[in-house]
């Protein structure tokens, strides 16, 4: 296996906020559907993603100590460990996901239960969820407030819809490119921390095209 770190060197002193996020696994695989299992062979690869440096050394300290990975109840070993960094020098770039983005809000029905209603991209909701989520990570990162109405997000292409089932629980998200628009900072922060919701379990983990 092979891990890649994309690390912004920040610290943040609020760490209930989870600035992480993480790719799905790249490499050769077959999917049994009957068993609904993923099987992957030979060397495969994700990357994890975070401004903090502190969480990045952790992982590679880590990493480094024990020389394999627990995954799915298997020990896979690591035989390389890469540090990325993607520096955002525009105020609009495009960027493709590595992992399904997710905007979702929690509503009411008329009995008052409650139920997740998730959005995808064209609609007014989606963009609105994530450019509000984009500014919290900005304001922990940095500080710095800004107008949401300094931020755009477009759809560059077909997207795809991903329903996962995590720990019993339906996510739907999408995965596909992305126009965004907004200061070079807030830009980083996506790359860095992740867009749209969820990121700690694995969502929103994106990258620019080149």
């Amino acid at each position: 296996m092979a891990g890649f770190l994309h690390d912004r060197g920040f610290e943040v002193s609020n760490r209930k906020f989870k600035l992480f996020t993480f790719s799905k696994i790249y490499g050769k695989y077959h999917i049994n559907s009957e068993e609904k299992t993923i099987s992957f062979s030979g060397v495969f690869s994700f990357i994890v993603s975070s401004p903090l440096e502190e969480f990045c050394r952790s992982v590679v300290n880590s990493l480094i100590d024990k020389s394999y990975v627990n995954l799915g109840g298997y020990e896979v070993p690591i035989i390389g460990i890469e540090n990325v960094s993607q520096q955002v020098i525009s105020n609009s770039i495009i960027i493709k996901t590595l992992s399904p983005v997710v905007a979702y809000s929690t509503m009411l029905k008329p009995n008052g239960r409650k139920y997740t209603c998730y959005f995808q991209p064209g609609e007014p909701e989606y963009e609105k969820l994530i450019a509000e989520n984009l500014l919290k990570k900005y304001k922990l990162i940095y500080d710095k407030t800004l107008s949401r109405d300094e931020i755009e997000i477009k759809a560059a292409g077909q997207q795809k819809l991903v329903v996962i089932n995590y720990k019993g629980t339906v996510i739907k998200g999408y995965s596909g490119k992305l126009k965004l628009s907004a200061p070079e900072l807030v830009l980083q922060t996506a790359i860095d921390a992740g867009l749209g919701s969820k990121n700690s379990q694995g969502f929103g983990c994106v990258r620019i095209c080149e």
